[in-house]
């Protein structure tokens, strides 16, 4: 056992994943969680994914020893505000969200005397959302990259990494800024662009008489997988991971005009060269091992991001 008791606020995918993991294999006493509606609660507690389920944030967090904030990361400055004043000496706070600058400020304000943040980010997911999306297995060999402050105690960042490798996930440490920009390139440009293509597409189907649809290829089908991610979170990832985004996608519009010209003035020498070099990032993603499915209990194959 890691934690005498956890508390989750939010209970979505990743929230509801760790703590069936925790669940099944014993890494906690006690769970509580706080929602949004008493519908989740419902659903939380007929899951049996908590010992008790609440909507409000500062009751839940009371006597927890760790505070998992499983929201939307422009959520997060609300949690704070409610969690002030409510958390226990020793308590440790951290989180699952995908932009780590903007949390840790949003995050600061309920860091009293006694209390640690550890910010994190489970690098594994699915398109689907909500508690009963969640499975245990989902952490299985993925990375999990913490990103702690100067004063944040190694006491307590060695905790919140034994439980991350508790439940099969290889664990790295970064700084924030470093971390949001290399998200950004793996993860949040990708989503945008897969944002972007789907809705290009959409246009077209209205004249197209749905042959988009009916006739979509392999590539297409993953982008409408990407695409079809919590809404929420994604509007709430780009827009606090602005300067990073910002950044990349100027990079990305330049190296899309190379190619429009490259297209355009049919310079089939540049595309080659161009797509022989992006093979080798393939290449060297099968072979870290960061390419295969994901399995539900259930036996449902669900794809990581």
């Amino acid at each position: 056992m890691l934690f005498q008791s956890v508390c989750f606020i939010g209970m979505g995918l990743i929230g509801s994943s760790l703590a069936r993991r925790m669940r099944r294999d014993g890494l906690v006493g006690n769970i509580t969680c706080a929602v949004r509606s008493a519908e989740t609660r419902d659903t939380v507690k007929r899951l049996g994914l908590a010992d008790a389920a609440f909507l409000d944030i500062g009751q839940a967090v009371t006597d927890a020893d760790l505070v998992m904030v499983c929201a939307p990361v422009g959520a997060n400055k609300s949690i704070a505000q409610q969690m002030t004043g409510r958390l226990k000496p020793g308590c440790i706070v951290s989180d699952v969200g995908s932009v780590k600058s903007a949390v840790i400020a949003d995050l600061m304000p309920c860091i009293g005397a006694g209390i640690d943040l550890v910010p994190g980010h489970p690098v594994a997911g699915t398109e689907h959302s909500g508690p009963e999306a969640g499975f245990a297995e989902l952490f299985e060999q993925r990375w999990c990259i913490l990103t702690p402050l100067p004063q944040t105690r190694p006491a307590a960042t060695a905790a919140v990494r034994a439980l991350w490798e508790a439940v099969g996930m290889k664990v790295e440490e970064m700084a924030p800024q470093h971390h949001d920009l290399v998200l950004g390139m793996t993860s949040h440009l990708p989503h945008l662009i897969a944002y972007s293509i789907v809705g290009t597409a959409q246009h077209l189907e209205d004249t197209s008489e749905k042959e988009v649809t009916k006739f979509s290829a392999g590539g297409f089908r993953d982008f409408t997988r990407i695409a079809a991610s919590d809404p929420v979170m994604w509007r709430d990832v780009f827009l606090n991971n602005r300067d990073a985004m910002l950044e990349l996608l100027g990079q990305f519009q330049e190296d899309l005009i190379r190619l429009q010209h490259a297209i355009r003035w049919q310079d089939g020498a540049y595309l080659e060269d161009w797509f022989n070099r992006t093979r080798t990032v393939r290449r060297a993603i099968v072979e870290t091992g960061q390419d295969y499915k994901r399995f539900s209990a259930e036996g449902e194959v669900r794809k990581g991001r």
